[in-house]
């Protein structure tokens, strides 16, 4: 199945984002409630994260909605996956006021649609269309919707999550929980204490200022949670971003694990348990098909983003593909028994079940998956197409998949080299078997760009 990315002008990949009171104003947001408002119709879902220009934006698009006849329910302050999973059971469709890895001064918008996920490309330009018209007009005053705050639903989530892990699995293991600040404070160490787990906290305070660490789950912001998991002796500790739709962990010992061996772990677990196709972006290391293969099951790749990724699992799961899996390599990880968006909460659950079953520590079980070596790099670049022809060109020669950007394979390694959506940047990912590999093509790599910057 072949997946194409459509330029949007004004949501990305994940939505619309922007610095507040300049990117992204009030009334703005208003606009984007009015435009989905008369797209969709009916009871829509509202959340936002933590932010604090939270408040001032959700009545923006509260307000729009609203004025265009939609009843709106207020679900409060909830991880993105939260109302997700809200909307797919019991409204028309959803709007999360979140810049989720952004730093505090950014804010956005996420579109959701009827069946849980984000809004797809074909409607987003529909709606961007609708905006940018302003094609649409507030309703008489006996035809606006009304509200319903409806903030205790978020247990709804909190629950379905623990459900799918009876029998207390956590039981004996501690866990440190990092939710940044965020809307995971209300949920994950919820979720974990019903599977049993002693949890800990840190940055366990609603803050929109984030003032224990940014709402990106970097390493270096997480060395207060390393700490706390060595000092306690925890099993690990697990990170949210700024709306929890992702988890990232960090070891016994308190290193960092790097998000493909996240996801590489997490497949393999699934794989031992059925077989079936994993769905992934062409940005995600080869150690997920290594141990797809290892395991009878098969990987089917799309554009970057994960929207692409759940609505192709969605797509092969209709036409008949037994998908167990997939996500991306970011931690950002969809469970279609679930649901088909990523969801950190369940992820970090998961990797209490993966603990409990194998009996081993969370090292031990990285160190077994297959070893791979990966460069990231990025360069300032406005020629981006002129650049990938000529990357196209020079390669012709070898294997070169262009489901986003060029992605050029040179025996068991590969470069992928696309470019940004969002700003004037070439993003290049190296992916080989060991470090000299790895340097070489990221090092012919940088020469043919020079050749034609």
């Amino acid at each position: 199945m072949e997946v194409k990315k459509i330029q949007k002008q004004l949501f990305g990949t994940n939505g619309v984002r922007g610095i507040v009171g300049k990117d992204l104003t009030p009334e703005l947001v208003l606009s984007i409630g009015e435009a989905f408002g008369t797209m969709s119709k009916g009871r829509i879902a509202v959340g936002r994260d933590t932010r604090t220009s939270g408040e001032t934006l959700i009545n923006a698009i509260k307000s729009g909605l609203l004025a265009v006849g939609c009843d709106v329910t207020d679900c409060g302050i909830l991880p993105t996956p939260a109302l997700q999973y809200l909307v797919k059971d019991q409204f028309d469709g959803g709007a999360m006021i979140t810049a989720s890895h952004n730093p505090p001064e950014y804010n956005g918008v996420k579109i959701i649609e009827s069946d849980g996920t984000e809004m797809g490309d074909e409607e987003t330009l529909k709606l961007e269309q609708r905006i940018f018209d302003r094609s649409y007009s507030p309703n008489s005053w006996e035809h606006v919707g009304k509200e319903t705050i409806a903030h205790h639903l978020i247990e709804d989530y909190i629950a379905a999550i623990a459900k799918l892990f009876p029998d207390n699995p956590g039981k004996g293991i501690t866990v440190v929980v990092d939710p940044g600040s965020g809307p995971a404070c209300a949920t994950t160490p919820q979720i974990l204490t019903r599977m049993g787990c002693r949890v800990l906290t840190i940055n366990g305070i609603m803050d929109g200022t984030f003032p224990g660490r940014l709402p990106e789950p970097s390493p270096e912001g997480l060395k207060g949670l390393a700490a706390l998991v060595v000092s306690s002796g925890a099993a690990f500790g697990v990170a949210h971003d700024g709306d929890a739709d992702r988890a990232v962990f960090i070891d016994e010992n308190g290193q960092f694990v790097e998000e493909n061996q996240e996801f590489a772990l997490v497949a393999d677990h699934i794989c031992h348990q059925k077989k079936g196709v994993i769905v992934t972006p062409v940005s995600t290391s080869q150690m997920v098909e290594i141990v797809a293969k290892k395991n009878n099951c098969t990987v089917t790749y799309t554009p970057v983003g994960s929207i692409y990724v759940a609505r192709t699992m969605r797509s092969l799961i209709e036409k008949g593909s037994p998908v167990i899996f997939g996500g991306e390599g970011n931690g950002g990880l969809i469970f279609p028994d679930h649901q088909f968006c990523r969801d950190g909460g369940m992820t970090a659950a998961m990797m209490v079940a993966i603990l409990a079953s194998h009996r081993q520590k969370l090292s031990t079980l990285l160190a077994q998956l297959p070893k791979r070596h990966m460069i990231k790099d990025k360069i300032s670049a406005t020629g981006g197409v002129t650049i990938l022809k000529a990357l196209k060109s020079a390669y012709s020669h070898g294997i070169i998949d262009e489901t986003d950007g060029i992605k050029i394979f040179q025996g068991n390694s590969w470069a992928l080299v696309r470019t940004s959506g969002t700003e004037p940047l070439i993003r290049i990912i190296i992916d080989a078997e060991d470090n000299a590999q790895g340097k070489a093509l990221h090092n012919d790599i940088m020469e043919k760009i020079q050749n034609v910057t």
